[in-house]
């Protein structure tokens, strides 16, 4: 995790595409300003696009942008930061080289290395916005533009914080405190971060630190929950939800893209566990959730699920 610091959204590189516009066209009964430069040109005006999933329009999906925080185009090839784990340093801050990109007009065609190919039609948003259509499915996405040096990857970090949680096979405790009240959290020693069905899912294991991923059994199941902490965008509430056992709560801090703290507030106890078998996810196929189906999950939702089941 590399922390940059964020200028303004709108800001960035404006000077660039402003002056370029040579073609007003008309889609959807809106005006969309068609940039003079190449494509090719303006895919290049920036290092990092970040993906606005809220802002998808459309019933269908492209998977490898619904797996993305970030997707970048140089020189022909396309880059994408699908993790968190490393995001600003992996790549040099591009991510991985998941494929191949090519441009005539304003169609973009990406060569995906898993998801195959697509054809896109590409118009100007705003000064550093652009939508992407797909005409098979009816969808467009919308990427903001940014340089490396300006992007806050700390805040991409932090927003999506629940997807750091489930970027490795499980978690270790490799650390307790010595103060703090006894408490019965004290003897689980793994915890595993998963989705499946209809939520964010935890497991978690009394077995005995240095046992083999495969051999772990976890005795207990249930849902969690990240929320914010006031005055605190670096520390947050991590709400562990057993099945029929109750809620147990923590303050999480992370230490590092491999290690987090855990504050138990009611014992006091102080916990860190590291996380084992790094997940390098390359698209949606690949096991983890697409971001629509989890990536803006609210409390409200989350408690509506509760009662559900």
């Amino acid at each position: 995790m590399k922390t940059l610091k964020l200028l303004s959204a709108f800001m960035i590189g404006s000077l660039l595409l402003t002056s370029c516009v040579a073609e007003v066209i008309v889609e959807d009964d809106i005006f969309i300003e068609e940039p003079g430069i190449t494509l090719n040109e303006l895919l290049n005006s920036y290092e990092i696009w970040y993906i606005d999933i809220e802002r998808t329009q459309g019933n269908g999906e492209i998977p490898f942008f619904q797996k993305a925080f970030t997707v970048s185009f140089k020189n022909g090839a396309f880059y994408a930061n699908n993790n968190l784990v490393g995001i600003g340093s992996n790549g040099g801050g591009f991510g991985l080289d998941v494929g191949y990109y090519d441009t005539y007009n304003m169609q973009l065609e990406i060569d995906h290395d898993i998801d195959g190919v697509y054809n896109l039609r590409v118009t100007q948003a705003s000064s550093n916005e652009i939508r992407l259509y797909d005409g098979i499915t009816n969808t467009s996405y919308y990427l903001v533009g940014y340089q490396r040096s300006n992007f806050d990857y700390d805040k991409v970090f932090y927003d999506n914080i629940h997807y750091f949680l489930q970027e490795y096979e499980t978690w270790e405790k490799t650390f307790t405190s010595d103060f703090g009240a006894l408490n019965e959290f004290d003897n689980e020693n793994y915890l595993q971060f998963l989705y499946y069905g209809s939520g964010d899912n935890f497991r978690s294991s009394e077995d005995g630190n240095g046992t083999s991923i495969g051999n772990i059994f976890y005795d207990y199941e249930g849902y969690y929950e990240i929320s914010d902490v006031s005055n605190n965008f670096y520390r947050k509430i991590l709400t562990l939800d057993y099945d029929y056992l109750g809620n147990d709560f923590f303050e999480l801090t992370v230490i590092n893209d491999s290690k987090i703290e855990l504050l138990h507030p009611s014992s006091g106890t102080v916990y860190e566990f590291t996380g084992r078998g790094y997940i390098a996810f390359k698209s949606s196929k690949d096991g983890k959730p697409t971001q629509n189906q989890t990536k803006r999950m609210k409390k409200s939702d989350f408690m509506k699920l509760k009662k559900q089941l």
